[in-house]
């Protein structure tokens, strides 16, 4: 069952991450690719630079739907930590584009000289595993069709 104390404890944890790892492609030219992100909390999504002539950024072109984790490096087992998700990424252009580049840059200042493309990664589904809480503990959270979370 999911509950706003679940999305609240999954935003808390993204706000304190910064690299993702994304999947992508089909059977035949699937991809891993990592990126530094930063989180947009209204909207559920993260934003992240990428350039269109990476091999990621060239499956993206043809797949949108993603998949990948959000994670700790931790050895101990009851410190683990870590977050699954898919989405759909779409690149942004014109003042979606300025916004998201804003809240990337204020995050990531060195970024502010890059004329990289900026993408938009619309998380649907996430579930946050916390040992923390208990071995095995899962919190979830899914996108409501047609729905843009209310702010947490």
């Amino acid at each position: 069952m999911k509950t706003d104390s679940d999305l609240k404890a999954i935003v808390a944890y993204l706000k304190k991450q910064h690299v993702l790892s994304m999947c992508v492609g089909d059977a035949q030219s699937l991809w891993c690719a990592n990126c530094f992100y930063a989180l947009n909390e209204a909207e559920m999504t993260l934003y992240m630079l990428t350039d269109h002539g990476t091999r990621h950024g060239t499956l993206l072109a043809q797949y949108r739907h993603v998949a990948g984790t959000i994670s700790d490096q931790t050895i101990t087992v009851s410190l683990i930590k870590g977050v699954q998700y898919s989405g759909e990424m779409t690149v942004l252009s014109g003042p979606q584009a300025d916004e998201a580049r804003k809240l990337y840059t204020s995050r990531f200042p060195l970024a502010k000289i890059a004329s990289t493309p900026i993408w938009q990664l619309r998380l649907d589904e996430i579930k946050f595993t916390n040992n923390k809480l208990g071995f095995g503990t899962k919190l979830s959270w899914v996108r409501e069709a047609g729905n843009t979370p209310e702010r947490v």
